[in-house]
């Protein structure tokens, strides 16, 4: 086994420079243009990118500490209420557990702002805004949306845009990502840059399994969707999402091929009780 793993982190370096070499010597003019120093460069970086891309459970959630230091230092105010915290986190862990990704610890926070929102970023963090919560009607309208937090985590999202940033940014260095640069980018990437559409469907789709599994009700995710689309001034973030009319679609098919016979979160005064 050991053996085998050696062999391939031999090839990753050739990989790399053989594919540069092939893009390089298959376009002359290009070739001209290009010294080896470039060459190796380019081959480098692709095997840095593919590191950051490979990293270990453990050392992902090190590096989502290190992102969520900074965030609620720096960046946020989270709210200063433990059983408001408590009630979040009970919610979160619950469908943690019937995620696709349950080994890791995972922390639910509550950011102190009325705009509706929530975000994440590596290693099992999840932050929902205080607006968030009191713009839903029951608990399984903020399952729907912290389980599609938990599904941007479970398909390692914010790691593969961070990876793709570091790329397109030149940020890579001779001895890789330092832990400074890697927590500015998780940040960056929490906050301000928008998930790929390809992403956002995907987490649609892992938090509505989510929620099956988890006993919540599944349509509650469409029911607080078309809440949000048609209130009179729609989240800010639903703009930088795919277009909300097909998001609502694409769960209702999921939730047609995969019903969950969960009726848990219906019940709006219970919700309002927990919130006080």
């Amino acid at each position: 086994m050991i053996t085998k793993i050696l062999r391939r982190r031999w090839l990753y370096p050739v990989l790399s420079i053989a594919i540069a070499a092939g893009i390089c010597f298959g376009q002359p003019m290009l070739a001209q243009a290009i010294s080896w120093t470039d060459l190796l460069r380019g081959g480098i970086q692709i095997i840095q990118a593919n590191q950051l891309s490979r990293l270990s459970d453990s050392q992902e959630v090190d590096y989502g500490r290190q992102i969520n230091n900074q965030l609620t230092t720096q960046e946020v105010r989270l709210v200063n209420d433990p059983k408001l915290t408590a009630y979040v986190n009970e919610i979160g862990q619950r469908l943690a557990a019937n995620s696709d990704r349950p080994n890791i610890p995972y922390t639910f926070q509550v950011v102190d702002q009325k705009s509706i929102n929530a975000f994440a970023t590596m290693g099992g963090f999840v932050y929902v805004h205080r607006g968030l919560l009191d713009a839903a009607d029951n608990e399984a309208q903020v399952a729907s949306v912290i389980g599609h937090e938990i599904g941007h985590i479970a398909g390692k999202h914010a790691l593969n845009q961070m990876r793709q940033t570091a790329v397109q940014r030149g940020l890579l260095a001779a001895g890789g990502l330092d832990r400074s640069t890697i927590a500015n980018l998780g940040v960056q990437v929490a906050l301000r840059l928008p998930n790929s559409r390809r992403d956002e469907y995907d987490a649609d789709a892992r938090g509505v399994r989510m929620m099956g599994r988890a006993g919540y009700a599944q349509s509650e995710a469409v029911t607080f969707m078309r809440k949000l689309l048609n209130s009179a001034s729609p989240p800010t973030f639903l703009a930088n999402h795919p277009a909300t009319s097909d998001r609502i679609t694409r769960m209702q098919q999921l939730i047609r091929q995969n019903p969950g016979s969960g009726t848990a979160g219906l019940d709006p005064a219970s919700y309002r009780a927990r919130l006080r």
